[in-house]
């Protein structure tokens, strides 16, 4: 079913905004997405109405707030088809949850073991584990990448051994779009007995996983991406994992009892919930969470997917436009170059014609060195562009290249 685009279009106030004189093409969902106007009343009925602290009051307001906020985790539960709602860990987002587990590993892992990661992850996909491995004595290994930014899964298979504890990759390339084959990744991972991380932070917009029939031991997102706020994401882990992992975090809501001689741990999820959270955001995350679901994922994907292609052909038009990332599994992420033009010249002129690109390494520096180039420009389809939007993204980058050249 083919989606009603200005409709949806319709729920967005900012949308409606002008840039520079001009209608706004906002073409950087994959740093950040837009939010409708349920999700934006959602935070705002929450502040107005019933603003409270959760799971410690028994007066009325702390009581609905609570309600509230637990409800939200349950809509995660069944959209991600997770089986205990106990297993899913609000965080500050996606970069929180994974820190959280590499500081978890911390009293795991020993001198020897191994880690793998991606040569497509994000920073923060990255950093977290090297710091992991100076604290414990592990050594990182990383899954090589092919031209058309497509992991090296023959090489992976080589590398995975008995000291492999832990493999971490992204569920889509936040610069290339590229999805991996994390089924795959997964599977293999665990014949040789290792945990795998799964960081969703770029896939839960365009897609819906099923983490129940991945197996995964851990995944992790942002509501942000997802049409929801910023400041609040979910680490979901399975239930004999989080029972195993010490506290991230000490202070109020993670105990169960407190002395001076001896403190005891809450029970799950709360044990890694220190302090009052980010409640209003948990509540407008599920908002978030049913916008997407009354759309329908299957029609986002196929409008998202004909975006891709289109904006994909009319782009190649232009000479000297190379797109980097062109493996046959991909989202709608287009990252490009015109040969002899520095990528923040194409975004500083397309943003004067009211058109926001991501320009620069999009946190992902060891990408750009693979291709020996600065950075891209990046455009990042969501289900409320158009075809129109793409027309005008075209136009800009042939008018910053008649300028440039």
């Amino acid at each position: 079913m083919a989606l009603d685009v200005q409709k949806i279009r319709a729920d967005f106030p900012i949308l409606k905004r002008q840039v520079n004189g001009y209608p706004l093409v906002y073409l950087d969902n994959a740093a950040t997405s837009q939010k409708p106007q349920m999700v934006i009343d959602a935070i705002v009925n929450y502040y107005s109405h019933y603003n409270a602290n959760i799971h410690r009051g028994v007066h009325s307001l702390s009581q609905e707030a609570t309600d509230a906020y637990e409800a939200a985790r349950k809509k995660i539960q069944q959209h991600f088809g997770i089986q205990h709602a106990h297993e899913v860990i609000f965080t500050a987002g996606t970069t929180h949850g994974i820190n959280l587990i590499a500081s978890g590993f911390s009293s795991l892992l020993n001198k020897g073991d191994e880690i793998i990661v991606s040569a497509l992850e994000h920073h923060s996909n990255i950093v977290p584990w090297q710091m992991l491995c100076e604290r414990t004595g592990a050594t990182l290994q990383v899954i090589p990448m092919n031209e058309d930014g497509t992991l090296a899964i023959s090489d992976y298979s080589k590398i995975l051994s008995e000291k492999t504890k832990l493999v971490f990759v992204n569920h889509i390339s936040n610069a290339l779009g590229t999805i991996n084959p994390i089924e795959i990744i997964i599977q293999k991972a665990h014949e040789v007995g290792a945990a795998v991380l799964i960081d969703g932070a770029q896939a839960c917009s365009h897609v819906k996983p099923d983490l129940a029939a991945l197996d995964v031991d851990f995944y992790v997102t942002s509501a942000h991406k997802m049409c929801g706020p910023t400041g609040v994401g979910v680490l979901y882990g399975k239930e004999a994992w989080l029972r195993k992992l010490p506290p991230y975090q000490g202070g109020g809501e993670m105990i169960k009892e407190v002395s001076f001689e001896k403190t005891t741990y809450a029970d799950l999820p709360h044990k890694f919930e220190a302090g009052t959270p980010n409640i209003a955001g948990g509540i407008a995350f599920g908002a978030a969470i049913d916008y997407l679901n009354s759309i329908g994922f299957d029609a986002i994907e196929a409008h998202e997917k004909f975006l891709l292609e289109y904006a994909t052909k009319k782009l190649l038009e232009i000479e000297g436009l190379r797109i980097y990332g062109t493996g046959t599994k991909k989202t709608s992420v287009i990252s490009f170059n015109i040969e002899g033009i520095h990528p923040y010249d194409i975004g500083t002129i397309v943003d004067k014609l009211g058109i926001a690109v991501r320009t620069g390494h999009h946190c992902a520096q060891p990408i750009m060195d693979f291709y020996k180039i600065p950075g891209t420009v990046r455009a990042s389809f969501a289900f409320y562009n158009t075809k129109e939007e793409v027309d005008r993204l075209v136009a800009a980058v042939s008018k910053a290249k008649q300028m440039l050249t």
